[in-house]
């Protein structure tokens, strides 16, 4: 996986053992099904964040939901960020969930650059 180690995990490699001839944009569908969602997403965490006081469960319940977007193309990286964050809204910690989401969004980022240019050389 072209430039992708460490990003992503088996789930990725599982996405591409399905498609084929009959579905030929089978990862790049679901890649980007994925990017839309949790860009949604994002939006709504950095909306939530701006409201004092923190709404610790709406913030959980959207990260939750990320995870769950992240998984499903096996983003590790993000995923693991997405547990930090959802540790700092246990612990009811807004600076670090403001932290925790700053990397989040990096992660995110990196993640959807490697993955276009992953697309690009695979095209």
């Amino acid at each position: 996986m072209f430039g992708l180690w460490g990003y992503l995990d088996e789930q990725f490699t599982q996405l591409e053992d399905l498609q084929d001839d009959a579905n030929p944009n089978f990862v790049e569908e679901i890649v980007t099904s994925f990017f839309s969602d949790s860009t949604r997403l994002i939006r709504n965490v950095e909306t939530a964040l701006e409201n004092y006081p923190l709404d610790f469960c709406k913030l959980d319940d959207y990260m939750h939901q990320f995870m769950g977007s992240s998984s499903s193309i096996g983003a590790k990286k993000v995923r693991n960020e997405c547990t930090q964050f959802q540790e700092c809204c246990k612990d009811r910690n807004d600076d670090g969930c403001i932290r925790a989401f700053q990397r989040v969004k990096q992660e995110h980022a990196t993640l959807k650059r490697k993955l276009e240019a992953y697309f690009q050389v695979s095209l």
